[in-house]
């Protein structure tokens, strides 16, 4: 940035904007060690548009889906990877007994996970042995599939269930033959240098209703025994298990969903990482810079200056805060010397960019502001714009 800009002749343009951005000035909580942007911080990354289905149930537009009806391609048999052994009926794909479990062509680890199942409207045995499947989430955890209408068996193994390890909170079933859905949050467990720093977590609800309020696994599903948390891949197949029943499944679909890329060792809260912060402060600040810049060698200075204030924020590097020093210097002198039907057509500018001054101090973001904020507030005081405090 040029050190000798010159303020003679400037047009401002308040309310402007740099690729469709308007400059809304310092604001929120100023981002910190465990926070990379400000309290509704403008520069925060807008999340993506996802148009979501047509009716309840149906894939958003960046669903991946593992089953549509039509066809069991992007399924194999756990086995030996050959394709999938089981029935493809009547928009469904079938459980056929003895030919063992199926999995994901593709893996998959934290993710958001839509799967509609039906048990045999013909009733046959009772318990374990009626309508039984399974869903396991990363090939390891399992989330229960059973016909549980009036049919009893143990709490940790019905529907609904995480199986051997915690009950659902209500039994949502609906009547065998009746199709159900199951829609679940799945964050897997957190492993640093082989010590676990977070376990796997699980949120479901089962036709609608919440069954599972984000469990924290214990360990692996098994059968019989509890066990350890397992250290594995980050990535693993969606396992449907064989049980011998003839369930059915349909409309399965799945969404990739981000980690916290959180620090779990330092408090219970999942804040991020510090180096994760530290990076998109650096990112942003660079970015807010780069506007400041641009705005400058448009002429509109005002609102330069003010981008770069923002900048500080993020990241007070020295040459940006000396820049910063000397055109809010610049800009006290040159507003002190407006007429006053220039100062009050400029009132609101003024008292933002004293607003941003004032911001710059209290959050000790560019404490050497204080002489210049101090000069300009007095004046603007003098002259009304501002109740003498």
């Amino acid at each position: 940035m040029n050190r000798a800009i010159r303020w003679a002749g400037f047009v401002v343009l308040l309310c402007g904007a740099v690729a469709g951005r308007a400059v809304a000035g310092l604001y929120g909580d100023p981002p910190d060690e465990r926070h990379a942007w400000a309290v509704h911080d403008d520069n925060r990354p807008r999340p993506p548009v996802v148009t979501p289905g047509a009716a309840p149930g149906q894939p958003p537009s960046d669903a991946i889906v593992l089953f549509d009806g039509t066809s069991l391609d992007e399924w194999v048999s756990d086995k030996d990877g050959s394709p999938c052994p089981w029935r493809l009926v009547d928009g469904a794909m079938e459980v056929v007994k003895g030919k063992g479990y199926i999995r994901t062509k593709r893996a998959f680890g934290d993710c958001q996970l839509h799967i509609e199942w039906r048990a045999p409207d013909v009733i046959e045995g009772a318990g374990q042995g009626r309508g039984n499947s399974g869903v396991f989430l990363m090939g390891t955890y399992e989330l229960q599939v059973l016909d549980s209408f009036q049919n009893d068996t143990y709490p940790d193994g019905m529907a609904g269930s995480i199986y051997a390890e915690n009950p659902p909170l209500v039994n949502a079933s609906r009547k065998p033959g009746e199709w159900q859905s199951y829609d679940i949050v799945f964050h897997q467990p957190r492993w640093e240098n082989g010590k676990l720093v977070r376990p796997g977590s699980i949120t479901v609800f089962q036709n609608g209703v919440l069954v599972q309020d984000h469990w924290l696994f214990e360990g692996v599903s098994t059968h019989r025994r509890r066990t350890q948390p397992k250290q594995h891949e980050s990535k693993r197949p969606l396992k449907l298990q064989d049980h011998g029943n003839p369930v059915r499944f349909r409309n399965i679909w799945i969404r990739e969903i981000p980690d916290y890329e959180g620090d779990f060792t330092s408090g219970p809260l999942p804040y991020r990482r510090p180096e994760a912060i530290a990076a998109r402060r650096s990112a942003t600040a660079e970015q807010v810079r780069r506007s400041a810049d641009d705005l400058l060698k448009a002429g509109r200075k005002v609102e330069g200056m003010r981008r770069l204030f923002e900048s500080l924020a993020y990241v007070a590097a020295q040459p940006s805060v000396e820049d910063a020093l000397q055109l809010a210097a610049q800009y006290a002198a040159e507003v002190k010397a407006l007429a006053a039907d220039a100062i009050e057509a400029r009132k609101d500018e003024i008292l933002g960019v004293i607003s941003d001054l004032e911001y710059l101090i209290r959050f000790n973001i560019a404490p050497g502001m204080k002489p210049t904020h101090d000069d300009l507030r007095a004046w603007a005081e003098e002259r009304g714009l501002i109740k003498k405090k």
